[in-house]
């Protein structure tokens, strides 16, 4: 099994690196057969803007741009999607958001047939969400944000295209033991991940 692990963060000394770093050790310690690639969209300098040629490509004018058929391929050769990221404003940051808007595309992640109805096509990719924030549990809770968020990213992207959310974590910045404890939690994700009776 492959995994790709897809972060979002510009500095690469933040927690958010250092929790999916875990992840991947993680992944490792439950099976050495697995693999790991990491994607730091900052450090590859991804540029998250709908152009003109990701228009044409969705209204199947023109071939997927390079940079977007190179993310196609490394979605392709995985079996698991792991987004490790920040909360910003109460969903992913502009960075991560471009990459979805830009590689989960018409015609490959998802398409209508002729009758409109919308063919799912990433069913295949298992999806674990590792998301860390400032805010408390409480806050989150009163402000319904853990339902929005849901919405909008486990229903609103990935169910549409099929890719099933296999586990959603918020690690926030009140739990008991931060930002030491997150590390150990990410760990535990990575070895759920592949051993999820552990």
């Amino acid at each position: 099994m492959h995994t790709l692990i897809v972060i979002s963060h510009p500095n690469p000394d933040s927690l958010t690196h250092a929790i999916a770093e875990r992840v991947a050790e993680g992944i490792a310690s439950a099976d050495a057969a697995d693999s790991v690639e990491i994607a730091d969209l900052a450090a590859e300098g991804f540029d998250p803007a709908f152009s003109p040629a990701d228009l044409a490509y969705f209204e199947k004018r023109a071939p997927a741009p390079p940079e977007i058929a190179h993310e196609h391929a490394r979605l392709d050769r995985a079996d698991r999607l792991v987004i490790v990221y920040p909360i910003y404003w109460w969903s992913f940051p502009g960075l991560l958001k471009g990459w979805i808007d830009r590689v989960f595309s018409n015609g490959w992640a998802y398409e209508e047939n002729p009758e409109g109805k919308v063919i799912k096509k990433l069913q295949r990719l298992q999806v674990h969400l590792v998301a860390n924030g400032g805010a408390d549990q409480g806050m989150i809770d009163r402000h319904g944000y853990a339902t929005a968020m849901t919405t909008q990213i486990d229903h609103g992207i990935f169910d549409y295209c099929g890719a099933p959310v296999i586990s959603s974590t918020r690690l926030l910045a009140s739990d008991p033991g931060f930002p030491a404890a997150h590390l150990d939690t990410a760990f535990d994700i990575g070895r759920r991940i592949v051993s999820p009776k552990d």
